[in-house]
This record gives C-alpha cells, sequence and structure tokens, in this order.
C-alpha cells in the first residue's frame, strides 16, 4: 500500500515508522508549507496534521480521489461541508478523534457505563484530559467525544471548561510536557466516586490505529468510523 503523509510532525513520522514496518510504501511526507507533489500516486492519505490545514488536505484527497484518514482535531466545524463534499465525489472518508485501538473500546465502555448512570442523578460528571504541551486544541477531540456519548445516552446537555451547572460535563483540560494523552472519567456523589480511565504511554496506539484504518478503507466509498473498522457497530 503507497500512503502519504499529511502533517509530518511527531505523529506523522510514528505512523511513517509502523507503516514502513507492516511492509507498506511512503510517498508523500507533507509539512505545513509543502504542496501535494506525488499525491496521485498514493493508494490512500492519512492527514495528522493541524487544524487550518486539514480541510484542504481532505478536500484535496478527495478532489483526486484518494481515501482519507484523519486524525486531526480542531475542525470539525468543517465537517458537514466535508461530508457532503466526500458525497459528491464518491470519496473513501475515516475520521477520527482517536485512532487508538484501546481508546475506541474505552469509547464503549464511557457509553455502557453513561447508560447505566442515566437515571442515578445523585452523581455528577466531570472528565478531565491531559495532553502534551504541542496540542494546539482544548480540550481535545477525544475528550470531546467522549463527553457526546455521555451526552447521548444520559440528560446532560453540553459540556464546558468553565464551572459546570447541573445539566453540564465540566472538562478540565491540562498540558504537560511529553505526555500523550491521558482521558478519565469521573462520576462523584456524596458517598463514593466511579472512575474509568485511558492512559496512552506511547504515540504507536494512535499510529497503529491510522494504519489498521488506511487498510480496511481500501477499496471501500463512503464516510465510515472506527467503528466500522473494528466491527463495533
Amino acid at each position: 500500500m503507497k500512503i502519504a503523509l499529511l502533517g509530518y510532525g511527531k505523529m506523522g513520522k510514528v505512523i511513517e515508522k509502523i507503516a514502513l514496518e507492516r511492509g507498506h510504501e511512503i510517498v508523500l511526507k507533507k509539512g505545513r508549507d509543502d504542496d501535494y507533489v506525488d499525491l496521485e500516486q498514493a493508494d490512500v492519505a492519512i492527514d495528522f496534521s493541524i487544524p487550518s490545514s486539514a480541510v484542504a488536505n481532505i478536500s484535496t484527497c478527495f478532489e483526486k480521489n484518494i481515501p482519507v484518514i484523519s486524525g486531526t482535531t480542531g475542525w470539525l466545524e468543517e465537517y458537514d461541508h466535508i461530508a457532503a463534499l466526500c458525497k459528491e465525489k464518491n470519496g473513501s472518508f475515516i475520521y477520527g478523534s482517536n485512532f487508538s485501538l484501546g481508546v475506541n473500546i474505552f469509547f464503549e465502555l464511557n457509553d455502557y457505563l453513561a447508560k447505566m448512570m442515566a437515571k442515578l442523578n445523585q452523581y455528577q460528571v466531570s472528565m478531565e484530559e491531559i495532553h502534551h504541551t504541542q496540542k494546539l486544541d482544548a480540550p481535545s477531540g477525544t475528550a470531546i467525544s467522549l463527553a457526546n456519548g455521555i451526552i447521548r445516552n444520559t440528560n446532560y446537555t453540553n459540556w464546558t471548561l468553565e464551572e459546570a451547572t447541573a445539566k453540564e460535563i465540566h472538562i478540565e483540560a491540562k498540558r504537560i510536557e511529553d505526555i500523550p494523552g491521558t482521558h478519565s472519567i469521573f462520576y462523584d456523589s456524596n458517598v463514593d466516586q466511579i472512575e474509568i480511565k485511558h492512559t496512552a504511554h506511547t504515540r504507536e496506539g494512535f499510529a497503529l490505529g491510522s494504519v489498521v484504518a488506511a487498510e480496511w478503507l481500501i477499496g471501500k466509498k463512503g464516510i465510515f468510523t472506527m467503528k466500522d473498522v473494528l466491527g463495533l457497530n
């Protein structure tokens, strides 16, 4: 499989390592100011860029009929536009706020726990996410996905970085050097606390998941998620 890397920072370099170990070829390593030379040679593109570049990267892939995986967060106000463009161009697309296989299992646990806690009004939910200081968006896309999972399954209405009301989920976002990613969900009552937590030890889990998703997407048309890749739907 020939892969174009759209974004060649720390994550791009780890994805390159994993892809080469799995027998794939890298045909493009695009930094922020580089062009799309050789993109047409790719069987699939993997976008781990920055929020200001992601929409252009994904759109260009659709225009050139290249399936694309995007793990860039912080651009989702444009998601509906991207989804419409994918359908218009008969493209192939997977967006994931987190491609780690373990985190996607954690998403399922989060949904299940939220359903169990939905009628237990004595508990107030809150969240904490910790990432490296280079992460540009806060809260993380993963934290937003987790919060939305709780909202879908309970009476909570939205999340906030500020002090929360009874119907809001407070997210505390911390930035600490060299932390790949930690996400915790807390349900607090007067008598106890329930906590679920995922801690990433390295970036390799995110990289492996994105390459597995790229392998899965080849030959398919449409918009998919990691639930499709992992057979969780």
